[in-house]
């Protein structure tokens, strides 16, 4: 074996540097936070609970905790690895003067949630105003309607936590329902609402899915939460399928597509329909899918039970191999359905429109990779103080990415490649003739984005 010629790297190392930052990327999330409004608004909405003599601003510290938790924390006490970054977040406070917010903020939880949709509300106006290429944000239609994609997830408790209980899945935890925007092709999403619930709640449940879908239409700007009409979109998958959560659908007249179960009777209607009656699936590029066909059984199933104008499409697909079938599959195939109430478009596209609904998992998996994958507190009360948090981060992340990263690859990028490309890029500072500037990592090969996004952001809008 030959000798290596590679000599090895010889440091001497201290923890002596000064004017250095390790998060320098967090001042793109964190300048969103100021252009957007929301600083400003989380100040005046939690100003009744900032004592007399207070010396730091809730508002700014729900911000500050919401920036520790994008750039990776799961914990309050990780809001201290922004502590060199003053000069872009603001002086960070003591884990103890933290914790006392979280413990007013917990005693009156129900108007804290609501005043902090409140202000993210009129922040995310101004943003989605600033989606260019985004028309179904700017002006959404019956064409384009906003899309509310609703599911729920599990959360493992690995201690005592209040009213965690056994799920489902013979774990131990809590079982939220969330309710996310899905920004379509080419985009990411945010989350829009979130209800936290013991372990054991149903996944059908009409009444949640009424409480996440109505604080979800109070977010969305400019909607008429009463009867928001045709321009939003609602979609879940088969734990939506309720007769109260339809019927609420209907009265509320949005558009809705919603997973569907198929009953043995159903199933067997699928055999008897001539093979004209079925058309190929499309892919995501809209080209044909091979093994995957669909069909309406709307004119053939009995639907009467249920609301007015509701259509029933099913989608038939050859299983994978090593894939066991249901006894509701049918002539060897998988199938699946689904209901909606639009009226236009041909089978093909609703079916690909729904499903793309899959997005929604994609949405789950990087909010429990922002802040959702534990709840850290011990009551409901505080932890529903920790999912605003964790919903805070998520949208900066996503607000980022809307208005200062659309148009380059980092648009798409899911939470682990934003921080690790662009928010954990180092920085020095120099100060010059009562001026701060930040000089960013030269060799960052992502550096740039950084930059060019700020620029975007103080661009008049």
């Amino acid at each position: 074996m030959k000798n290596c010629t590679l000599s090895p790297i010889r440091l001497e190392i201290d923890h002596a540097g000064t004017g250095v930052l390790s998060h320098a990327g967090v001042v793109l999330p964190a300048r969103v936070a100021e252009t957007s409004g929301l600083v400003e608004g989380l100040s005046q909405a939690l100003a009744p609970w900032r004592a007399p003599t207070a010396v730091f601003d809730p508002g700014r510290m729900l911000t500050q905790l919401a920036l520790a938790v994008a750039v990776g924390g799961d914990h309050l006490v990780d809001v201290r690895e922004l502590a060199g970054a003053d000069t872009i977040v603001g002086r960070v406070p003591s884990h103890a003067t933290i914790s006392r917010l979280l413990a007013t903020l917990a005693d009156d939880v129900d108007r804290v949630e609501s005043v902090v949709h409140q202000a993210v509300s009129r922040a995310r106006e101004h943003v989605w105003n600033r989606a260019e290429h985004r028309p179904s944000l700017r002006a959404p239609s019956a064409k384009t309607p906003v899309i509310i994609d609703i599911d729920a997830t599990l959360i493992t408790a690995h201690s005592d936590k209040e009213h965690a209980a056994p799920t489902y899945k013979k774990g131990y935890g809590h079982h939220p329902l969330l309710a996310f925007c899905d920004h379509g092709p080419g985009g990411g999403g945010e989350p829009l609402a979130a209800l936290l619930r013991p372990g054991n709640a149903g996944a059908n449940t009409a009444a949640d899915h009424k409480n996440v879908l109505a604080t979800a239409l109070k977010s969305i700007p400019g909607i008429n939460v009463s009867r928001p009409g045709k321009r939003v979109l609602v979609r879940t998958d088969g734990a939506g399928a309720s007769h109260g959560f339809l019927e609420h659908l209907h009265r509320k007249r949005v558009q809705y597509s919603v997973g569907f179960a198929l009953t043995p009777a159903l199933a067997a209607l699928v055999d008897d329909l001539p093979a004209q009656a079925w058309q190929p699936a499309l892919t995501s590029e809209g080209g044909i899918r091979e093994g995957a066909e669909v069909v309406e059984l709307t004119g053939v199933a009995d639907l009467s039970r249920w609301p007015a104008g509701m259509r029933l499409i099913v989608r038939a697909e050859r299983p994978h191999p090593g894939a066991q079938l249901r006894f509701t599959d049918a002539s060897g195939r998988r199938l699946t359905a689904f209901v909606t109430n639009t009226g236009r478009g041909h089978i093909q596209n609703l079916e690909l429109r729904h499903r793309q609904r899959a997005r929604c998992e994609d949405r789950i998996r990087t909010a429990k990779d922002t802040g959702l994958a534990k709840l850290p507190l011990q009551t409901t009360a505080q932890n529903r103080i920790w999912i605003l948090i964790a919903q805070l981060a998520q949208l900066l992340l996503a607000w980022a990415q809307l208005v200062a990263l659309d148009d380059t690859p980092a648009a798409t990028w899911e939470p682990k490649r934003l921080r690790l490309r662009l928010l954990s890029v180092a920085a020095s500072l120099a100060r010059h003739a009562r001026k701060t500037r930040l000089h960013l990592d030269e060799t960052a090969p992502w550096g740039h984005l950084i930059t060019a996004g700020l620029a975007r952001l103080e661009a008049p809008g």
